[in-house]
This record gives structure tokens, C-alpha cells and sequence, in this order.
């Protein structure tokens, strides 16, 4: 009874509506309680975040996308895709899963793309003569697109996480933005491809290349294009570490929206900020408060335990997969994705590690399943940002996003079973 009093006490604190952090924080008490460890461990604990190297890019990485999403960045990113490749077939399509995604990378919230975008790309689509359906559908499901693409701030959350576990290999957080890179395009390209195929038969007007519009879209945008060729470029260039690359982006975005652009003034700066360290102080503190009880858990032995409940009635990797994905398009749903990540990681870590999955790969399975989450009915999130922000009922977002969702499990199917995928470009 003991071992599941923790569990108990959770679920009766969630149901009452408790924060997220003092129901963790509760939890590590009682249970380091019930195994007469003295409760200054916890302290120990949250203190010991304060020591992992990479946490100072979570605060810099979220305030640079910040930003970006207060300047006309989501305006310039349109007008450059679609000048580029607006006039293939299904051009416009392929626009707004490109900039969905970059956009998502950057701010690291899905949410946040839709309610940028959103009054953008859904009228371009419309336009284009994609139907209403179709066209918020697309926007609805692209907003967590770029959640597998550096420098998201999800997979650098998982990097912290399974950094403070030390199980199974070391996993580096370059290693996770290299890892999500072909998963990302994969669900791109997929969803490109189904966009074209669905309206193979649409008169869909095209687009007439410009040289003049798209030399003109270039120089508008030619501050914001080197940014993920700045971050990545520096990491795997070795000028920078992930802190080091996260202060330079910051820095570069703000010289380029505040003294370039002119579109932040330095009277907005303070508001972005707040702003932007709110979300950060509730991840870093529900971070800290999970290093503790992370602790308790691996003292407890409950990741062991529960392995060996799980294979006595599982004893296949792949069937093992099937309800990781099931359990997870589940949690994505009435969960957000930093929550899941510290309550869910340190319990699936061990055990997949066990089954004989690679962390890094694990991560990229974690966080492909937690985006479909988002337009997973009936309670994904996005699903209602998109309802309120295009005024439409909850049912026809519903019906408008199930297609995606359904070309988007096909792709995290191939991602689950195809590890290569993310462990191509991984040398560890």
C-alpha cells in the first residue's frame, strides 16, 4: 500500500485541481516520508537542477521565440515560402506546413502558431480555392508541427530530464535536435503529400513564379533566414554550446526585431519578457520539484517494478511500442507536454531502456506521439485555440483535423518502427 499511496494522493490532488508542482512536490514528501529519508533530500534536489549546464537555454530559447511571435516574423515566413514554392501544385499547402513548423520550432508552443498564423494562412488557403474544411483542418493540425525540430523546447526538456536520470546511454540535447530533424520533415512531407493528393481534382489556381516578388520576399526576410542555420550551424560547428547558442539567438533576435525591423519597441521589451520568463518559471519549477520526485521513484524501485509487471504480460518490444503510442496519444490529450514529459519520462525511461530502445529514440517517439495529442479529440488542445480563434464549433474542428491526425499516426508508426530514422545522424 505503501509503494502506491503516492499514486493515490495524486490523482485525489489533480481531481481537486491542486497546481501541477504541489501535487508532485506532495508526492516526493510522502513517499521519501514512507521511506525514512529525511525531507532536506528534496531541497538537495531541487537545488540540484541549478547544476545542468543546459538549462540556461530554456529561458533564452523561449524568450527569443517570444519575440519573434510579437514581430511580423509569421508575416515575412508566408511571403517567402509562398513566393519560393506557392506556385507549385498545392503550393500554398506546402507553405503553411513549412512555416507552421519553423514557426513552432522557434516559439516552442503550438497554440501560439495557430493564433499567429492563423488569420494569415487561412484566408491565403481559401483563396487559393481550398475548401473552408480542408483549410482549417491544415492550419489546426500544422500548429505542433515543428515540436520534433530544433530548437524546440520540448525536446530540450527531455534532454534535462533523462540527463538528471543517468539511465541507460548519455544523451546530449545536440544528439535529440539532430534526431527529430528527418522525423520532423517526414510528417511534412506526408502531410504535403496527402494535401496534393485529396485535391487532385480542384481547379486550385497556381501561383505564377516572380523572380521580382521573390527577390523582394528575400531581402525582406534576409535578417530572419539565417536563424536556424545560425543555431544549428554554430552547435554542430562547434563555436557554440546549446546555452551558448541559445544566448547568441536571443541576442541576434533582439538586435534584428528592436534596432533592424523597428517593429518591437523597447517599451513592449519588459512585457515579452514577463511574459515569456511566466512560462519558464512553471516549467522550472515543475522541473524541480519532479528531480525529487524522480528521486524517490528510482529509490522506491517502482521503473523496475513496473517492468516487471509489464513484461510479465508483454514480452515483445513491438507490442510494448503499441501501448507506448496508445498510452501516450492519450496522455497528449488531456495533458500539455511539459507536464507529461516530467510526470511520464522518468517512469517510461527505465522500462524502455529495458525493452532495448535507444533514450534519444525514445525522446523523438515521446514528443512525435504528444504533437498528435494536440488535435486528438475530444480534448486536444489545439483543437479548441482553433475553435475560439477561427469562431467555429468544437465538432466541425472535429471533423476538419481527423485527416490529418489519421496522416500523422501513419507517420508516427514509421518513426515508433523505424529507429534509423532517428539515429541516423546520431553518433553516440
Amino acid at each position: 500500500m505503501t509503494t502506491y499511496l503516492p499514486v493515490l494522493i495524486l490523482i485525489l490532488f489533480a481531481l481537486m485541481g491542486t497546481p501541477l508542482f504541489a501535487i508532485i512536490l506532495a508526492v516526493a514528501m510522502l513517499g521519501f516520508y514512507s521511506l525514512d529519508i529525511d525531507l532536506s533530500v528534496i531541497a538537495i534536489e531541487v537545488y540540484r537542477i541549478t547544476d545542468t549546464p543546459v538549462l540556461l537555454a530554456l529561458p533564452l530559447f523561449t524568450f527569443a521565440g517570444y519575440i519573434l511571435g510579437e514581430s511580423r516574423t509569421s508575416e515575412r515566413l508566408v511571403r517567402l515560402t509562398r513566393a519560393f514554392i506557392g506556385w507549385l501544385p498545392g503550393g500554398m499547402a506546402i507553405v503553411s506546413f513549412v512555416v507552421c513548423a519553423f514557426f513552432t520550432a522557434f516559439t516552442g508552443a503550438s497554440g501560439v502558431t495557430i493564433v499567429a498564423l492563423g488569420s494569415l494562412l487561412l484566408p491565403a488557403l481559401k483563396q487559393a480555392g481550398y475548401p473552408e474544411k480542408f483549410s482549417m483542418g491544415l492550419v489546426t493540425t500544422s500548429g505542433s508541427l515543428g515540436l520534433l525540430l530544433p530548437p524546440s523546447l520540448p525536446l530540450i526538456l527531455y534532454g534535462i530530464i533523462a540527463q538528471q536520470m543517468s539511465t541507460g546511454p548519455n544523451i546530449e540535447i545536440s544528439d535529440l535536435f539532430l534526431a527529430g530533424l528527418f522525423p520532423g520533415l517526414l510528417m511534412v512531407v506526408l502531410l504535403s503529400l496527402w494535401s496534393l493528393w485529396t485535391n487532385r481534382g480542384s481547379p486550385l489556381p497556381l501561383t505564377r513564379f516572380s523572380g521580382h516578388e521573390a527577390i523582394a520576399a528575400l531581402r525582406e526576410a534576409i535578417w530572419e533566414i539565417p536563424l536556424p542555420f545560425f543555431v544549428l550551424g554554430g552547435i554542430y560547428g562547434g563555436i557554440f554550446a546549446i546555452s551558448e547558442a541559445a544566448a547568441a539567438t536571443a541576442m541576434y533576435v533582439l538586435v534584428v526585431e528592436i534596432l533592424i525591423y523597428k517593429e518591437i519597441k523597447l517599451s513592449q521589451l519588459s512585457g515579452i519578457m514577463r511574459d515569456s520568463m511566466e512560462m519558464v518559471g512553471g516549467i522550472l519549477l515543475i522541473l524541480g520539484v519532479s528531480l525529487a520526485s524522480t528521486n524517490f521513484i528510482i529509490d522506491a524501485e517502482i521503473p523496475m517494478r513496473l517492468f516487471e509487471v509489464i513484461q510479465s504480460a508483454v514480452t515483445d518490444k513491438i507490442i510494448f511500442l503499441i501501448l507506448l503510442n496508445i498510452l501516450l496519444l492519450i496522455l497528449g490529450a488531456i495533458l500539455d507536454i511539459f507536464s507529461a514529459l516530467v510526470i511520464m519520462v522518468p517512469l517510461i525511461l527505465p522500462v524502455a531502456i529495458s525493452y532495448g530502445i535507444h533514450p534519444v529514440h525514445l525522446g523523438i517517439i515521446f514528443l512525435a506521439n504528444m504533437q498528435i495529442g494536440y488535435v486528438t479529440p475530444p480534448v486536444g488542445m489545439n483543437l479548441f485555440i482553433a475553435s475560439y480563434r477561427f469562431e467555429k464549433p468544437i465538432t466541425e474542428l472535429y471533423r476538419a483535423a481527423l485527416p490529418f491526425m489519421i496522416v500523422l499516426l501513419a507517420a508516427v508508426l514509421i518513426i515508433t518502427y523505424w529507429p534509423a530514422l532517428s539515429l541516423f545522424l546520431v553518433t553516440r
